[in-house]
């Protein structure tokens, strides 16, 4: 019994090893559904797989090891990073967007959240590379008389290559893109950094946003504030492309000095509030 017990242990990690690394990394709760296994036996398989240096653990659940400007998470595993902070973020950012303009959202869980507070901006244009966004749309709805329209915005949703966060990029995103004009972009990004610009782990990506940011007229970044300092391998951006960084309370003196040193505009969530009273 014993030698069975240990190959259907053994078993199991394989699997949990394979989605790691077909997904960019999973959440502990999928995995207890996925093999009817109790949170504990999940727990302990992958505290066996971070000790053989397969995988990474982190809150409420692992990714893949890899140099950490190459790696990039799931969008299931960067959703339960700062949740309450990229609500925040998304709830201030989206008073950025006036009704009837044509905006930009990149691919990312911040700008995920962003969508769900846009669906209150009346006649909006979105154009969007990430399919997690244009489902926000969808689900929401037609607009009442308008079939050809998501709750009241026209959705458009480039084509490309899908990454493990979701996105859509490649020469088919990149061609969409180029032809087309936005008054505000909603950018997510991996890492901000003042010698480094706005990065991603992924090339492909890099290049899509560095189209986004060409074809807008004002670039609001939606970071919460563990971006800051984050490099990733390829950087699309300057600082000085940026006209507003929308982040969340989360700094230190420091680095909000750094900050302003660095970028014409930021905009903290929840303290807008305070300077307006």
């Amino acid at each position: 019994m014993a030698d069975n017990h240990n190959l259907l242990a053994e078993q199991r990690r394989s699997l949990i090893l394979d989605e790691v690394r077909r997904r960019g990394g999973v959440r502990v709760g999928e995995l207890t559904r996925r093999l009817r296994v109790s949170d504990m036996t999940v727990r302990r398989d992958l505290d066996v797989l971070a000790r053989r240096g397969a995988l990474e653990k982190v809150h409420g659940g692992a990714v893949p090891v890899a140099e950490a400007s190459a790696h990039e998470p799931g969008f299931e595993v960067k959703s339960s990073l700062e949740a309450g902070a990229k609500e925040e973020i998304a709830r201030a950012a989206a008073r950025l967007a006036g009704p009837g303009s044509a905006v930009a959202l990149s691919g990312g869980t911040t700008t995920y959240q962003l969508a769900r507070q846009l669906l209150d901006v009346p006649d909006l244009t979105v154009v969007t590379n990430s399919v997690r966004v244009a489902d926000v749309f969808h689900s929401a709805g037609p607009a009442p008389g308008d079939p050809h329209t998501a709750h009241g915005a026209t959705v458009v949703l480039t084509g490309g290559v899908r990454t493990p966060s979701d996105s859509l990029v490649g020469p088919v995103a990149d061609a969409a893109i180029r032809s087309l004009h936005f008054d505000v972009l909603f950018l997510g990004v991996h890492g901000i950094a003042p010698h480094a610009g706005l990065s991603t782990p992924n090339l492909a990506e890099a290049e899509t946003n560095r189209r986004f940011v060409g074809s807008a007229r004002r670039v609001v970044v939606v970071a919460d504030h563990t971006k800051w300092g984050t490099v990733g391998l390829s950087s699309f951006a300057r600082l000085s492309d940026v006209d507003t960084l929308v982040t969340d309370g989360g700094l230190s003196d420091a680095t909000r000095a750094e900050m302003a040193e660095h970028l014409p505009g930021v905009l903290v969530a929840g303290e807008e509030a305070d300077r307006s009273a």
